[in-house]
């Protein structure tokens, strides 16, 4: 079966790389079409980067490989359930499904456990125990401005305007 084919792949890019070192017990491909167009595993420790999860490193692999921000049509398979940051940056790709093998539940018995990014982002900004304070600023507020007149009048191109965020586009 297709579906076993696609996960059994992304454990073997997970295998690999902890049997190096790379990073943890974390693989992902994505697949459009019925080929492969993006792979990745967890390489955190390799990179010295904790972004560089198999989720993220497999969206990376694909827009660069198509030069795209867009992996419409695209089915990611990964190893164990996304993190929040993997789920956005999903998100984000419009890819449009997500098969996983582990849940959160069996990751947090390994040792990655992701409840309080969870609970925190549940809360508003300023109620997280991150010290997150909004500071307006001009420069700031005059760079979003800048990019809201480029995009207005412009037919829609292919750009990571990502999900629900029309007014980005």
């Amino acid at each position: 079966m297709e579906l076993t084919k696609w996960m059994n792949l992304a454990a073997k890019y997970g295998q690999d790389g902890l049997d190096r070192g790379d990073g943890g017990p974390f693989g992902s491909v994505i697949v459009r079409n019925g080929h492969v167009i993006g792979k990745g595993w967890n390489q955190c420790f390799l990179l010295s980067d904790p972004t560089a999860h198999a989720e993220i490193q497999a969206i990376r692999d694909a827009c660069k490989q198509l030069q795209t921000l867009e992996l419409v049509g695209g089915v990611m398979y990964a190893t164990a359930e996304p993190c929040p940051m993997c789920l956005s940056a999903i998100y984000w790709a419009q890819l449009d499904a997500v098969y996983f093998a582990c849940s959160k539940e069996i990751s947090a018995n390994a040792g990655f456990n992701d409840r309080k990014i969870y609970q925190q982002l549940e809360l508003p900004w300023n109620a997280r125990s991150l010290n997150m304070v909004q500071m307006p600023n001009e420069a700031a507020t005059h760079l979003m401005q800048s990019w809201i007149e480029k995009m207005q009048g412009k037919q829609h191109e292919p750009t990571n305007s990502g999900p629900d965020h029309p007014e980005c586009a």
